[in-house]
């Protein structure tokens, strides 16, 4: 039986989602449709019927709030973060889960990184707010570093985690004053600094890198953002954004379907997208 499943976002122009996913249902001899559902905020109410009626869809912004008052219930992933990114209809009973933790942590799982040693976190706005709490939940000696604006902003995080966690070890620092003598076993970069078209950019110094085992950059336009490009020719263990994408997408097909991939499969198309991007942007 052909099932339809969908991303709803706002703007959706340069979206990987469809060919990830359809790659993902092909490896599974699914016949199955993805496609893209536009709407602004004064639009969902009127998508919503369409959407339900779908075997899941996946959320994005800006409704991964505003989609939760529609749904039926919460997994313990979107109760955790007040934002739903996957639904599945379970014989029309709607579940919305939130994979991008499923996404991070599959990634750095796949690095061979460890998450239980010292973790600097630069940025920690939208994505990094998660990525600082999973990493704080997977025992890591959490370093924030953030710029003087959104210094409110990791504070309230820091609260958020020991909220959750109460023996968290967490300190917040100014990106200026990252300690550059400093061992980290993981580096991982949430803000947009060396996000396509200024890709130039790089958010911490070259010893800051030196000294990081490990290096995760969230960012997928480039492939290789300069933080990656300078890991790499340090020799460090390095991942780039769209294992990231990939990753959470697999985790939504284990949802729907209780599907499941390899290490290998997953890595292929990660490559193939990883080069798709490269042509939509030249």
């Amino acid at each position: 039986m052909s099932r339809k499943f969908a991303l709803l976002g706002g703007s959706l122009k340069h979206t990987m989602s469809p060919p990830i996913h359809s790659r993902l249902f092909e490896l599974k001899n699914r016949e199955f449709t993805y496609e893209i559902v536009e709407a602004d905020e004064k639009a969902l109410e009127e998508k919503i019927d369409y959407l339900n009626s779908m075997g899941g869809y996946n959320i994005t912004i800006p409704h991964k709030i505003n989609i939760i008052k529609y749904i039926d219930q919460l997994d313990q992933s979107a109760k955790r973060y007040n934002s739903v990114n996957c639904v599945a209809n379970k014989d029309g009973k709607l579940i919305g889960y939130n994979t991008d933790c499923d996404g991070f942590l599959q990634s750095v799982r796949a690095m061979g990184a460890k998450m239980n040693g010292e973790v600097l976190l630069v940025g920690c706005g939208g994505v990094g707010r998660m990525m600082a709490i999973e990493s704080a939940l997977a025992d890591g000696k959490l370093t924030i570093a953030v710029l003087e604006s959104d210094m409110p902003l990791a504070l309230q995080v820091k609260k958020e985690i020991f909220e959750i966690k109460s023996d968290a070890e967490i300190s917040v620092v100014l990106t200026s004053e990252i300690d550059k003598s400093k061992h980290y076993d993981l580096l991982l970069n949430a803000t947009p600094v060396g996000m396509y078209p200024k890709i130039e950019g790089c958010p911490v110094a070259d010893e800051v890198i030196e000294n990081s085992d490990a290096v995760f950059d969230v960012i997928y336009n480039p492939r290789e953002t300069q933080l990656i490009r300078k890991a790499k020719a340090m020799g460090k263990t390095v991942s780039g954004g769209m294992a990231m994408l990939v990753w959470q997408a697999v985790s939504a097909h284990t949802i729907w379907d209780g599907d499941l991939y390899t290490n290998d499969e997953v890595n292929k198309i990660i490559e193939e997208m990883e080069i798709l991007v490269e042509k939509d942007f030249k």
